[in-house]
């Protein structure tokens, strides 16, 4: 895993010594070596956490070694293709490609010499990258189908940025750098920023399956290569089930190629149960690492210290406290780049943080839920069937009702969201300001979350309704919340996370599910159950979705909510929202008389947030930092 830190000139010219400045935020990515080159107004830079081929496949990379055409291509590339041997073995077969590296940064330079952009279509993996061809004059850059690797890109009078983590980009933002009010709106809905904004509209996300172009001086065309669609397919069950089995087992076999110490991350849960036992087929020595806190209401340490036993697998457990948190949640943002209001963040972070102390990659579970629908709230289109199926004029009496019923009140959210259509109602796990809420807090507009849903509505027509909701769960939630944290806070511990359900051929196998094979009267992701039932012990296979259960309310209750609420009293937000609105309801949460731990967690992650990048200081954390409360939290931060 790596970071990679692109610039291509407008007029030929390049601040080289600014780029290195920018390219040293980065530095968690790769520590093991770090390299700038030029061709001209084209700078690459690129920081190396060396996985595959340590002692040779050095990036910035180049294709041909020799030749009339030699070194036409550069290529910077961050991430894994696990099969990248068998594409070395077509080039060499159909090309006489011949290469100077065992590594895969090079094969990727010569599949676009080769086969042409398309070769995009080839690959399987998690990847962004980015490829000069010299001769053509065009910059390409990539990202996997998925979106597990990030890219980045900024467009100035002075040319084309691209990168890993935003934060290499705020420097050259300028007057850019000031905050969108509609991907903030989003933010304060859905707990993240959605694809392709970022809380600066200056600065863009490579959508996930998309592919970009560009020449000097010239708008960057982006195209789709990949569209995630789900086409469920009736066939016996037995043969369905069958092949999630075989494509998981090749999958997490593929995932483990690697030259350094692997690791697998374990929680409750069937998905990351599953990885393990699998892995431990190839890789019997695999360590698995899990997280909890000291509150046990909220802790999996004890369901995974029995799989583990049952596994065979030695077991390494962290123990997350109320003061851990407020010391590392400020550097969590950082990382972060946008803040994601995710509690599950947190223990995230402090599991990678225990896990690279030994390993340098992890496997893990992510992605399981959105193609094999793991989600309690897929079951709601069930649960609201007979009021939703009812004639219009009942239904708008009934919605009529509910408007009237005070909050609080049982069966008023139900006949809310029995009367309102899905394409209205739904947009993803998290709901956290509704848009009456949102208006009031806001001192600017408040956009509806439709914005995001409607074109992904439209694109899943004639889907029933469970893998409709997966459709949009997959092109906004898994990429937006799951996969950013995910990456985030392996690297900023410099550890390589990958996630072997996020492979064609697992999708493949899940996409052709047909509804009834999804979700079961007892549990949710039915054949992925049956698919795995033998390889991992029945406990888990039969025990319910817990999904990392983080004591946020507890936090907000305790030492934690006296230092968010020094955060709030200190933040320099109120231009942007009624700070106000939110410290009476952290006051309300801490008496005990509401649950408002989530707005007030997602208030808090942005305000943080905004202390640090929200404006032209652009903050980063000293070596010696420690988390500070309230006005001294930037202290110890670097700020230009």
């Amino acid at each position: 895993m790596c970071g990679l830190l692109v610039f291509l000139s407008a007029d030929g010219t390049a601040d080289r010594t600014a780029l290195a400045a920018a390219l040293e935020r980065l530095r968690h990515r790769g520590p093991d070596e770090t390299s700038m080159v030029a061709d001209g107004g084209v700078v690459f830079g690129f920081t190396r956490l060396a996985i595959v081929d340590r002692a040779h496949s050095r990036q910035p990379g180049h294709y041909p070694v020799d030749g009339p055409q030699q070194g036409r291509w550069t290529v910077a590339f961050n991430g894994e293709l696990y099969n990248y041997r068998q594409l070395r073995a077509d080039l060499a077969r159909e090309h006489g490609a011949v290469f100077a590296t065992e590594g895969e940064a090079e094969v990727l330079a010569a599949a676009f010499h080769h086969w042409g952009p398309s070769a995009v279509r080839r690959l399987r993996g998690m990847f962004a990258a980015v490829l000069w061809d010299a001769a053509e004059g065009t910059l390409h850059a990539i990202r996997d189908p998925f979106g597990i690797k990030p890219l980045y890109h900024l467009r100035t009078p002075e040319g084309l940025y691209l990168a890993s983590e935003k934060k290499a980009l705020l420097p050259f933002a300028g007057g850019a750098a000031r905050i969108g009010s509609a991907a903030l709106s989003h933010y304060l809905t859905l707990q993240y920023v959605p694809e392709p904004a970022t809380l600066h509209p200056a600065i863009h996300r490579l959508p996930a399956g998309h592919a970009l172009t560009a020449g000097p001086g010239q708008e960057p065309v982006i195209r789709r290569y990949f569209d995630p669609a789900l086409r469920p397919v009736r066939r016996p069950a037995a043969e369905a089930i069958a092949a999630i089995r075989d494509a998981l087992r090749d999958s997490v076999h593929a995932h483990l190629q690697s030259e350094v110490p692997l690791g697998a991350f374990l929680s409750s849960g069937v998905d990351s149960t599953a990885v393990l036992a699998l892995a431990k087929e190839r890789h019997p020595g695999i360590r698995a690492y899990t997280a909890g806190f000291d509150d046990p209401r909220y802790s999996e340490i004890e369901h995974a210290a029995e799989t583990a036993e049952a596994l065979g697998v030695e077991l390494k457990a962290t123990v997350v406290r109320d003061e851990d948190v407020i010391e590392a949640l400020p550097r969590i943002v950082w990382h972060l780049d946008d803040p994601v209001a995710d509690p599950a963040v947190v223990p995230l972070y402090f599991l990678c943080r225990t896990a690279a102390r030994d390993v340098t990659v992890v496997l893990s579970g992510e992605g399981a839920d959105e193609l094999f629908a793991g989600y309690e709230i897929y079951r709601e289109p069930a649960a609201l069937a007979r009021v939703a199926g009812l004639p219009d004029p009942l239904r708008r009496g009934l919605r009529a009702v509910a408007e009237v019923l005070p909050e609080g009140v049982r069966g008023k959210s139900f006949l809310q969201r029995a009367t309102t259509p899905m394409d209205e109602r739904y947009y993803g796990n998290a709901r956290i300001f509704g848009p009456e809420e949102k208006a009031r807090l806001l001192r600017g507009p408040a956009v509806p979350h439709t914005d995001v849903t409607a074109p992904l509505f439209r694109a899943a027509e004639g889907l029933d309704d469970v893998s409709t909701m997966q459709y949009i769960d997959i092109h906004t939630w898994l990429p937006g919340d799951i996969l950013t944290k995910a990456d985030r806070m392996s690297m900023a511990h410099s550890l390589e996370l990958r996630v072997p359900f996020l492979d064609r051929a697992v999708y493949a196998a899940a996409a052709a599910l047909p509804p009834e094979l999804k979700l079961s009267p007892r549990a949710t992701k039915h054949a992925l159950r049956e698919a795995v039932r033998g390889l991992v012990p029945d406990a888990v296979v039969n025990r319910r979705k817990l999904g990392f259960p983080t004591p946020t309310r507890v936090w907000l209750r305790g030492v934690v909510g006296e230092w968010a609420g020094d955060v709030l009293a200190s933040a320099a937000v109120g231009h942007l929202i009624d700070v106000g609105h939110v410290q009476r309801l952290l006051a309300a949460h801490r008496r005990g008389s509401a649950d408002h731990s989530r707005k007030v967690w997602t208030v808090l992650m942005f305000c943080l947030w905004y202390g640090q990048q929200g404006t032209a200081r652009d903050c980063s954390p000293s070596p010696a930092w420690r988390g500070a409360p309230g006005a001294g939290m930037l202290a110890a931060w670097t700020c230009g």
